[in-house]
Protein backbone atom coordinates (compact mmCIF):
# COMPACT_ATOMS: atom_id res chain seq x y z
CA UNK A 1 0.00 0.00 0.00
CA UNK A 2 1.04 3.30 -1.13
CA UNK A 3 1.54 4.85 2.25
CA UNK A 4 1.30 8.63 0.91
CA UNK A 5 -2.04 8.45 -0.74
CA UNK A 6 -3.27 6.06 1.98
CA UNK A 7 -1.55 8.90 4.66
CA UNK A 8 -3.85 11.79 2.69
CA UNK A 9 -6.72 10.00 2.30
CA UNK A 10 -7.06 9.44 6.17
CA UNK A 11 -6.48 13.10 6.99
CA UNK A 12 -9.37 14.30 4.32
CA UNK A 13 -11.45 12.25 5.94
CA UNK A 14 -10.62 12.50 9.37
CA UNK A 15 -10.45 16.25 8.85
CA UNK A 16 -14.08 16.35 7.54
CA UNK A 17 -15.77 14.80 10.88
CA UNK A 18 -14.08 17.23 13.22
CA UNK A 19 -16.42 20.27 14.08
CA UNK A 20 -12.87 22.60 14.88
CA UNK A 21 -9.14 22.23 14.98
CA UNK A 22 -7.37 20.80 17.78
CA UNK A 23 -4.60 22.22 19.16
CA UNK A 24 -3.41 19.11 20.98
CA UNK A 25 -3.42 15.59 20.32
CA UNK A 26 -3.19 12.67 23.18
CA UNK A 27 -2.35 9.38 22.79
CA UNK A 28 -3.88 6.57 25.63
CA UNK A 29 -1.94 3.45 26.22
CA UNK A 30 -3.22 0.39 27.54
CA UNK A 31 -6.00 0.61 30.40
CA UNK A 32 -5.79 4.61 29.84
CA UNK A 33 -8.68 4.89 28.19
CA UNK A 34 -10.91 6.80 30.46
CA UNK A 35 -9.07 10.21 30.00
CA UNK A 36 -11.81 10.34 27.07
CA UNK A 37 -14.71 10.83 29.97
CA UNK A 38 -13.09 14.13 31.25
CA UNK A 39 -13.91 15.32 27.35
CA UNK A 40 -17.32 17.32 26.81
CA UNK A 41 -18.74 18.00 23.43
CA UNK A 42 -17.21 14.89 21.66
CA UNK A 43 -17.04 13.10 18.52
CA UNK A 44 -15.87 9.59 17.70
CA UNK A 45 -14.49 8.53 14.87
CA UNK A 46 -13.24 4.38 14.79
CA UNK A 47 -10.14 3.71 13.33
CA UNK A 48 -11.66 1.49 10.40
CA UNK A 49 -13.34 4.41 9.24
CA UNK A 50 -10.37 5.85 8.28
CA UNK A 51 -9.40 5.24 5.03
CA UNK A 52 -5.66 3.31 5.42
CA UNK A 53 -6.12 2.92 9.25
CA UNK A 54 -7.46 -0.66 10.33
CA UNK A 55 -8.93 -1.30 13.71
CA UNK A 56 -6.78 -1.92 17.14
CA UNK A 57 -6.22 -5.39 17.86
CA UNK A 58 -5.38 -5.30 21.67
CA UNK A 59 -7.50 -5.82 25.10
CA UNK A 60 -7.56 -2.40 26.60
CA UNK A 61 -7.20 -0.48 23.30
CA UNK A 62 -10.60 0.78 21.90
CA UNK A 63 -9.30 1.90 18.35
CA UNK A 64 -10.81 5.31 17.78
CA UNK A 65 -10.18 8.82 17.85
CA UNK A 66 -12.24 11.09 20.22
CA UNK A 67 -12.13 14.90 19.72
CA UNK A 68 -14.20 17.10 22.65
CA UNK A 69 -12.72 20.32 24.53
CA UNK A 70 -11.40 19.80 27.81
CA UNK A 71 -10.91 23.31 30.43
CA UNK A 72 -12.20 24.88 27.07
CA UNK A 73 -9.61 23.20 24.66
CA UNK A 74 -10.51 21.44 21.41
CA UNK A 75 -8.51 18.39 21.55
CA UNK A 76 -8.17 14.84 19.61
CA UNK A 77 -7.63 11.96 21.61
CA UNK A 78 -6.37 8.30 20.22
CA UNK A 79 -8.37 5.75 22.14
CA UNK A 80 -5.82 3.00 21.71
CA UNK A 81 -3.24 2.77 19.32
CA UNK A 82 -0.97 0.29 16.76
CA UNK A 83 2.00 -1.96 18.12
CA UNK A 84 4.50 -3.07 15.73
CA UNK A 85 4.10 -6.62 17.34
CA UNK A 86 0.84 -7.27 15.95
CA UNK A 87 2.66 -7.00 12.86
CA UNK A 88 1.81 -3.63 11.70
CA UNK A 89 4.72 -1.59 9.95
CA UNK A 90 6.31 1.49 11.63
CA UNK A 91 4.13 3.60 9.04
CA UNK A 92 0.57 2.44 10.57
CA UNK A 93 2.01 2.88 14.03
CA UNK A 94 2.79 6.75 13.01
CA UNK A 95 -0.15 7.50 10.63
CA UNK A 96 -2.21 9.23 13.59
CA UNK A 97 0.74 11.23 15.10
CA UNK A 98 1.44 12.18 11.27
CA UNK A 99 -2.57 12.72 10.57
CA UNK A 100 -2.50 15.10 13.59
CA UNK A 101 0.53 17.08 12.88
CA UNK A 102 -1.09 17.77 9.40
CA UNK A 103 -4.55 19.18 11.13
CA UNK A 104 -2.39 21.55 12.98
CA UNK A 105 -1.81 20.55 16.64
CA UNK A 106 0.09 22.41 18.56
CA UNK A 107 2.12 19.52 20.75
CA UNK A 108 1.60 15.80 21.19
CA UNK A 109 1.08 14.10 24.73
CA UNK A 110 1.99 10.70 25.02
CA UNK A 111 0.92 8.10 27.51
CA UNK A 112 1.65 4.54 27.93
CA UNK A 113 1.79 1.34 30.13
CA UNK A 114 4.96 0.55 30.96
CA UNK A 115 7.02 -2.19 33.43
CA UNK A 116 9.43 -0.65 36.18
CA UNK A 117 12.66 -1.34 35.74
CA UNK A 118 14.34 1.03 38.14
CA UNK A 119 13.34 0.26 41.83
CA UNK A 120 12.56 2.98 43.25
CA UNK A 121 9.66 3.33 41.19
CA UNK A 122 7.24 1.28 41.80
CA UNK A 123 3.89 -0.32 39.67
CA UNK A 124 1.27 2.55 40.30
CA UNK A 125 3.92 5.81 40.12
CA UNK A 126 3.57 8.02 37.04
CA UNK A 127 6.88 8.91 35.30
CA UNK A 128 7.62 11.56 33.04
CA UNK A 129 9.94 10.45 29.99
CA UNK A 130 13.26 12.72 29.63
CA UNK A 131 14.71 10.78 27.12
CA UNK A 132 13.85 6.78 25.30
CA UNK A 133 16.01 3.93 23.97
CA UNK A 134 14.85 2.48 20.57
CA UNK A 135 15.31 -1.13 20.58
CA UNK A 136 12.75 -1.78 18.16
CA UNK A 137 15.01 -2.14 15.37
CA UNK A 138 12.51 -0.19 13.22
CA UNK A 139 11.33 3.72 12.57
CA UNK A 140 8.59 4.86 10.87
CA UNK A 141 11.12 7.48 9.09
CA UNK A 142 13.03 4.85 7.29
CA UNK A 143 12.17 5.55 3.18
CA UNK A 144 11.24 8.26 1.15
CA UNK A 145 11.05 11.75 3.13
CA UNK A 146 7.47 12.39 3.59
CA UNK A 147 6.44 16.29 2.80
CA UNK A 148 6.98 18.24 6.25
CA UNK A 149 9.36 15.79 7.39
CA UNK A 150 12.90 16.32 8.38
CA UNK A 151 15.18 13.57 6.67
CA UNK A 152 17.80 13.39 10.31
CA UNK A 153 15.62 15.01 13.14
CA UNK A 154 17.36 16.09 15.95
CA UNK A 155 16.69 13.91 18.71
CA UNK A 156 19.37 15.40 21.77
CA UNK A 157 16.11 16.98 23.19
CA UNK A 158 13.26 14.37 22.39
CA UNK A 159 10.74 14.92 24.54
CA UNK A 160 10.10 19.36 25.09
CA UNK A 161 11.82 20.74 28.57
CA UNK A 162 8.97 23.38 27.98
CA UNK A 163 6.00 20.78 28.23
CA UNK A 164 7.58 18.50 30.86
CA UNK A 165 7.90 21.71 33.23
CA UNK A 166 4.23 22.36 32.37
CA UNK A 167 3.37 18.41 33.53
CA UNK A 168 5.96 18.77 36.43
CA UNK A 169 4.37 22.24 37.90
CA UNK A 170 0.51 20.84 37.38
CA UNK A 171 2.32 17.81 39.64
CA UNK A 172 3.02 19.60 42.06
CA UNK A 173 0.52 22.10 42.32
CA UNK A 174 -2.54 19.15 42.95
CA UNK A 175 -0.23 16.96 45.08
CA UNK A 176 0.60 14.23 42.49
CA UNK A 177 4.14 12.10 42.80
CA UNK A 178 5.52 12.48 39.19
CA UNK A 179 8.92 10.58 38.45
CA UNK A 180 11.07 11.25 35.57
CA UNK A 181 13.16 8.93 33.80
CA UNK A 182 14.60 6.80 30.30
CA UNK A 183 11.95 4.16 28.60
CA UNK A 184 13.37 1.71 26.34
CA UNK A 185 10.77 0.77 23.67
CA UNK A 186 11.48 -3.39 22.70
CA UNK A 187 9.03 -4.84 20.35
CA UNK A 188 7.69 -7.33 22.07
CA UNK A 189 5.03 -9.00 22.17
CA UNK A 190 6.72 -11.53 24.92
CA UNK A 191 7.79 -9.85 28.14
CA UNK A 192 11.15 -9.38 29.01
CA UNK A 193 13.71 -12.03 30.46
CA UNK A 194 15.07 -11.21 33.67
CA UNK A 195 18.78 -11.50 31.74
CA UNK A 196 17.25 -8.44 29.25
CA UNK A 197 15.96 -6.53 32.50
CA UNK A 198 19.54 -6.56 33.86
CA UNK A 199 20.82 -5.77 30.50
CA UNK A 200 18.24 -2.72 30.45
CA UNK A 201 19.29 -1.69 33.52
CA UNK A 202 22.69 -1.59 32.27
CA UNK A 203 22.28 0.50 29.47
CA UNK A 204 19.80 3.08 31.08
CA UNK A 205 16.30 2.19 30.87
CA UNK A 206 14.20 3.31 34.20
CA UNK A 207 10.96 1.88 32.51
CA UNK A 208 10.27 -0.97 29.39
CA UNK A 209 7.15 -0.83 26.82
CA UNK A 210 6.39 -1.66 23.50
CA UNK A 211 5.08 1.71 22.38
CA UNK A 212 5.48 5.40 21.99
CA UNK A 213 8.69 5.44 20.34
CA UNK A 214 7.33 5.40 17.03
CA UNK A 215 4.76 8.37 17.45
CA UNK A 216 7.35 10.22 18.90
CA UNK A 217 9.90 10.28 16.21
CA UNK A 218 7.05 11.03 13.52
CA UNK A 219 6.13 13.63 15.60
CA UNK A 220 9.62 15.24 15.89
CA UNK A 221 10.63 14.72 12.82
CA UNK A 222 7.85 17.56 11.94
CA UNK A 223 8.83 19.93 14.29
CA UNK A 224 6.02 18.72 17.34
CA UNK A 225 6.84 18.97 20.60
CA UNK A 226 6.37 15.77 22.70
CA UNK A 227 5.44 15.00 26.21
CA UNK A 228 4.62 11.48 27.47
CA UNK A 229 3.59 10.61 30.73
CA UNK A 230 4.50 6.51 31.89
CA UNK A 231 1.95 4.51 33.94
CA UNK A 232 4.29 1.76 35.63
CA UNK A 233 2.04 -0.91 36.20
CA UNK A 234 3.86 -3.75 36.89
CA UNK A 235 7.69 -4.79 38.22
CA UNK A 236 9.53 -5.88 35.40
CA UNK A 237 10.69 -9.85 34.96
CA UNK A 238 13.61 -10.51 38.02
CA UNK A 239 13.04 -6.82 39.39
CA UNK A 240 9.52 -8.46 41.25
CA UNK A 241 8.47 -11.96 41.95
CA UNK A 242 4.81 -12.21 40.49
CA UNK A 243 4.45 -13.52 36.98
CA UNK A 244 3.19 -10.88 34.71
CA UNK A 245 -0.03 -10.78 33.34
CA UNK A 246 -1.35 -8.68 30.14
CA UNK A 247 -4.85 -8.54 32.72
CA UNK A 248 -3.13 -7.35 35.67
CA UNK A 249 -1.38 -4.31 33.53
CA UNK A 250 -4.81 -2.66 32.34
CA UNK A 251 -6.55 -3.17 36.09
CA UNK A 252 -3.62 -1.15 37.54
CA UNK A 253 -3.69 0.79 33.98
CA UNK A 254 -7.25 1.92 35.00
CA UNK A 255 -6.70 2.00 38.92
CA UNK A 256 -3.74 4.73 38.08
CA UNK A 257 -5.84 6.13 35.40
CA UNK A 258 -7.73 8.42 38.07
CA UNK A 259 -4.38 10.22 39.03
CA UNK A 260 -3.56 10.78 35.09
CA UNK A 261 -6.51 12.20 34.40
CA UNK A 262 -6.45 14.65 37.36
CA UNK A 263 -2.86 15.75 36.15
CA UNK A 264 -4.03 16.06 32.60
CA UNK A 265 -7.14 18.07 33.45
CA UNK A 266 -4.14 20.68 35.59
CA UNK A 267 -1.92 20.56 32.60
CA UNK A 268 -4.25 21.13 29.48
CA UNK A 269 -4.84 25.18 30.46
CA UNK A 270 -1.18 25.64 30.16
CA UNK A 271 -0.47 23.49 26.87
CA UNK A 272 0.97 26.15 23.65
Amino acid sequence: MDTVIAYDRALDALRGRLPADPEAFFILGSGLGSLVEELSSTVRVPFEEVPGLPSAGVAGHRGEFVFGTLEGRPLLLQSGRYHLYEGHPPDIAAAPARIAAALGVRCLIVTNAAGGVRRTVPPGSLVLLEDHLNLMGRTPLAGSVLAGEERFPDMSRPYDPGLAQSFLSAAQRIGIALHRGTYAAVLGPNYETPAEIRMLERIGADLVGMSTVPEVLAARSRGLPVAAISTVTNWAAGVGSDPLDHAEVLEVGRRVSLGLRRLVRAVVPELP
